[in-house]
């Protein structure tokens, strides 16, 4: 059985928690698609993590963690991320990456650099991790597959030679940098063959074996539905589905295989980059969700960037339910909330004097005003409440309210950071 764990809304929505639990009981955990410009940030029993690139499953001895092929492999940054899980007391995790993953070189984040120094203001908010001039090689064809570091050197070598007439052209007459070099190109693919080399598999038939004998499986997303470059606030996206139905593409598995879609919705909302934002607020009053937010404050796991912040923004939730396919909903970050005398949900999008329900696609969402509907506090803390029958009335209508307006079953609530901190609730539809 396979499931998959993905974001409803912008991504920081506590994806990585809700796969470090459900991994306990898992085989095998997938990162599919994205590379190390987000992060997953982890609290258990070893500490705290944010993983930017490894699955969030790799705390239990008994899984198995895979890169898959549609992931933009950091190399260099993987091995970083397994010397400091082991430097932090965790047992080295079995790792596994597709041969059929593309590699991410230093020139993709020297260009991604570049281009939003070159764009300015009117930047899309890069994490300049490399990420969309990575995805642009990979689908002009000039990226280079896990595969090809253990295939003909002369191949290779004239490929490089391809690679770096076209970057060139780029770096020095449009940034004016310095020429990239062929051989330290290739020199550099040799040092990443011999990183690489212990953890480079044929994944999709390892994955086709485990699924005749059983194994359970969870493809883990990275951000959310609303930075899908297809579905999301194009262009203010990032440069590979998000979505868990590319899941089936991005770990190499047939679709049908995928059964369960847990969705992940955050209690208000949250945002880093640029883009519309509907919902979101300004001032001392996004300051203090800022600040009492997420575990530790709303700051980006890779960046530290200060994170938006606004309201539960229910038109953009049932949309991010609604395009994942979710069969339910994991609700994070409710603990946060308990400061508040009354909570706004933003129930309604106002455009051109009417009021919308449905998700508008960009150019409209640039004029939408929040229509919110307001409900009380509970004012109380609840964390350390782990039976639903136990958590304050308006706390439990908070979350009827929400379920009803995403349309999707909540099963899952979480009242802290912690692994075990969770509540599981049946749901009312």
């Amino acid at each position: 059985m396979v499931r998959a764990i993905v974001g409803a809304n912008w991504g920081d929505e506590g994806k990585g928690k809700i796969t470090d639990m459900l991994a306990e009981e898992s085989d095998i955990i997938i990162r599919f698609q994205g590379g190390s410009n987000a992060g997953h940030t982890i609290i258990n029993n070893y500490g705290k993590f944010a993983l930017h690139l490894l699955p969030s499953g790799v705390f239990y001895s008994h899984t198995t963690s895979i890169i898959g092929n549609g992931v933009a492999l950091n190399i260099p940054y993987l091995l970083k991320e397994i010397r400091e899980l082991e430097e932090n007391g965790v047992p080295t995790p079995k790792i596994l990456v597709s041969d059929r993953a593309q590699i991410m070189m230093p020139y993709h984040m020297l260009l991604d650099a570049c281009e939003e120094a070159r764009l300015a203001g009117k930047s899309f908010g890069s994490t300049k991790s490399g990420i969309a001039p990575f995805y642009s090689d990979k689908y002009a064809k000039i990226g280079f597959q896990v595969s090809e570091l253990f295939g003909c050197p002369s191949a290779l070598k004239e490929k490089v030679n391809n690679v770096c007439t076209l970057k060139n052209i780029m770096l020095v007459n449009l940034y004016h940098q310095p020429a990239l070099v062929p051989e330290e190109v290739y020199e550099t693919l040799m040092e990443y063959k011999e990183m690489i080399a212990p953890y480079a598999c044929d994944v999709s038939a390892y994955l086709y074996q485990a699924r005749k004998e059983g194994k359970r499986i969870l493809l883990e997303g990275q951000l959310g539905s609303l930075k899908d470059p297809d579905h999301g606030i194009y262009p203010m996206v990032t440069s590979s589905s998000t979505l868990a139905a590319y899941g089936a593409i991005g770990a190499g598995i047939p679709p049908y295989e995928i059964k369960n879609i847990t969705t992940v919705v955050k209690a208000y909302s949250s945002a880093v980059g640029a883009g519309a934002f509907v919902s979101e607020i300004f001032g001392e009053e996004a300051q203090e969700l800022r600040d009492r937010g997420g575990d530790g404050g709303e700051y980006g796991a890779t960046t530290g960037r200060p994170r938006r912040v606004g309201w539960f923004d229910a038109v953009a939730s049932r949309y991010g339910c609604r395009v994942q396919g979710a069969t339910e909903a994991a609700l994070t970050v409710l603990d946060v909330l308990g400061y508040l005398d009354e909570i706004p949900i933003c129930v309604g999008y106002e455009f051109d004097g009417k009021v919308m329900r449905d998700f508008p696609v960009t150019s409209m969402l640039e004029y939408c005003k929040p229509v919110y509907k307001t409900l009380p506090g509970w004012k109380c803390d609840i964390r350390g409440i782990r039976n639903y029958e136990e958590l304050p009335e308006n706390c439990r209508n908070y979350i009827d309210e929400i379920e009803r307006e995403l349309e999707v079953p909540v099963t899952m609530v979480s009242n802290g950071p912690g692994r075990n901190e969770i509540i599981k609730r049946t749901p009312l539809i």
